[in-house]
């Protein structure tokens, strides 16, 4: 049964549930700590008024004593909160980069499109780490900073009433002055996370087309991109930092007022026995912790503005359900007497612009040899990636074994497949760790079968470790034409019913790529296979041809029929036959 219901996702704070303990411990133990600092000034006071004033060295060292228990105590309970706040942080941000990378890999073809691998990069790893900090942050200092300013603000009311009002004028000046400030550099700091997905976006590019740019000498070029995202960047992040800037001078200064206004007026309150001098020491200390406090304030601020930009973005990503879905399909059972791979009237554009293929219709049984021709942009990898439900058809419907594509599970659909993608992609590991891709049950025997198949068996043979051979990302320690003959044999040490070969032979010589395609013909006599390829003569044997034109089919048949019915088709074959007389032409020797 084909749904298309949308995902009902998570909130970001559920990742939470499994480190309810730590979330809960970690601000008790902090706001044990802070109790504890809250009773140092006062403790002051009485050293001053009671042992100094009156010389009792005794009654010192015991205060002192104190004060040291006070401060070993609350070493213990920021030390265990600390452990607490790194526990469920970390634990936080494994699960929830571990969510999303999940999800993004549930993700089809479409959405890929619509975030782009840069971006996709940054939110799991950059936008995580944001939100791990501000966890860890939220635990060690959320609950302590109110409880400080409101406890320094309570204890300045126990010593002197009066003098309090100092302290509460203090702190609205001062969160007015929080908001007027946050709410400008809120905005900026949303713009920095999408300035950084700009960066990664060259460097990723850069990176991955390195032989290029230095081919063509666009070292500078490259450069002078790279600084422009960068300072971009800079001039983002410097416009947001310039305004939270703002924020210590103004509360320094507020402070600095208060503390004039407390030693001002307590002076005169000492003086007419008000007021004890080390109840005055006390007050300046308690505005001195609320001045440190504000500091954190500031800082948690920053944070959290910016941990609100990364929720936003990486719930932007967990919000989004994928638009091809096997939600409900059960297992399908083959119409008796279809064909194996079927297109009707299909068309399919992407994310809702203008249709790269129109009208297409198409059959082919088993044991078929199918070849897509067409210029650049005529849809040729578009048709085929609509076949292991890559894309979706925007009208009309694919099927194979007579079953439409999205009524299978996905997992029964791609494992019928075999798909050889035009960029090659080995992944490190060893050789029999990439061919075990197709069939992690494939022992050597199927995989060098699979090797001689894709006419890579002689050159991994040769390799002193054969298929212990360790692959580079990449596989950049192979060339390109060992690297597209590797993914062919990943893709046939499955067996697969259906072969789809996306212009993955373009690196090969005219050679090999003949070799390939009569040993394909003759070990895959039942598999149905799709040649995508800019060549004529890598599809002119082809049991079937389909020639697109701007995503119309502009020809079906073979070789021959084609060459007298159609123009499109003439004019490649044409315009390749000198350089196909030059590579020794194939004729009809295959």
């Amino acid at each position: 049964m084909r749904q298309n219901k949308r995902l009902k996702t998570k909130k970001l704070t559920t990742y939470l549930s499994s480190y309810k303990k730590e979330f809960v411990l970690g601000p008790f133990f902090k706001l044990l700590e802070a109790v504890l600092e809250l009773f140092v000034p006062m403790i002051m006071a009485d050293i001053i008024d009671v042992g100094i004033a009156g010389g009792d060295t005794s009654y010192i060292l015991w205060r002192g004593l104190l004060l040291v228990g006070l401060a070993a105590v609350g070493l213990g309970f920021s030390l265990t909160c600390q452990y607490m706040a790194s526990k469920c942080s970390q634990g936080f941000g494994t699960d929830l980069r571990n969510a999303l990378f999940k999800h993004v890999n549930s993700l089809s073809h479409a959405e890929f499109d619509k975030f782009g691998a840069s971006s996709l990069i940054t939110r799991i790893t950059g936008d995580v780490n944001q939100l791990q900090t501000a966890v860890a942050m939220l635990i060690r200092l959320a609950s302590r900073t109110p409880f400080i300013i409101i406890g320094s603000v309570v204890m300045s009311f126990i010593i002197s009433p009066k003098l309090s009002l100092i302290f509460i004028a203090a702190a609205v000046l001062i969160a007015v002055a929080l908001y007027f400030i946050m709410s400008r550099s809120v905005p900026h700091y949303k713009q920095v996370q999408g300035k950084l997905d700009d960066v990664s976006q060259v460097t990723r590019e850069n990176l991955a087309g390195v032989r290029v740019v230095r081919a063509f000498s666009k070292e500078e070029y490259e450069r002078k991109r790279f600084e422009s995202a960068a300072k971009s960047l800079s001039r983002t992040s410097t416009a947001a930092g310039a305004i939270s800037a703002l924020l210590n001078p103004v509360t320094y200064l507020i402070i600095n007022m208060a503390v004039i206004a407390v030693l001002w007026f307590g002076g005169v309150t000492v003086n007419v026995g008000g007021l004890k001098q080390g109840e005055v020491v006390a007050l300046v200390n308690y505005l001195t912790q609320i001045s440190l406090t504000l500091v954190v304030v500031a800082n948690l601020i920053v944070i959290f503005t910016k941990a609100s930009a990364s929720a936003a973005r990486v719930k932007e990503v967990l919000d989004t359900s994928t638009s091809i879905s096997d939600d409900g399909n059960t297992p399908v059972t083959p119409v008796e007497g279809s064909e194996k791979v079927t297109f009707d009237n299909v068309s399919f554009g992407y994310g809702g612009g203008k249709d790269v293929l129109t009208g297409i219709n198409l059959s082919a049984s088993s044991g078929t040899v199918v070849g897509v021709i067409g210029g650049t942009g005529s849809g040729k990898s578009s048709l085929v990636n609509l076949i292991p439900r890559f894309y979706d058809a925007t009208k009309g419907s694919v099927k194979i074994d007579g079953v439409d594509v999205r009524d299978y599970p996905l997992s029964e659909l791609r494992d019928k497949i075999g798909y050889v993608p035009q960029q090659t992609a080995l992944f490190s590991g060893t050789l029999r760790d990439n061919m075990k891709w197709g069939n992690s049950q494939a022992d050597d025997a199927q995989i060098m079968r699979a090797l001689e198949l894709a006419q890579a068996a002689d050159f991994v043979s040769a390799l002193p470790d054969g298929l212990d051979t360790a692959v580079s990302q990449g596989g950049r320690n192979f060339s390109g034409g060992q690297r597209q003959r590797l993914t062919i044999a990943r893709a046939l040490v499955r067996d697969p019913e259906i072969v789809i070969l996306d212009d993955s032979a373009s690196a090969l010589d005219f050679a090999t790529d003949l070799a390939l395609r009569r040993a394909l013909r003759k070990g895959l006599s039942g598999a149905t296979v799709f040649i995508v390829s800019q060549r004529a003569s890598s599809i002119r044997h082809a049991d079937k041809i389909i020639v697109l034109d701007k995503g119309v089919a502009v020809g079906i048949g073979t070789h021959a029929t084609l060459i007298e019915e159609c123009e499109v088709y003439r004019e490649i074959v044409m315009s390749q036959e000198d350089k196909e007389e030059n590579n020794g032409k194939e004729a009809s020797h295959e």
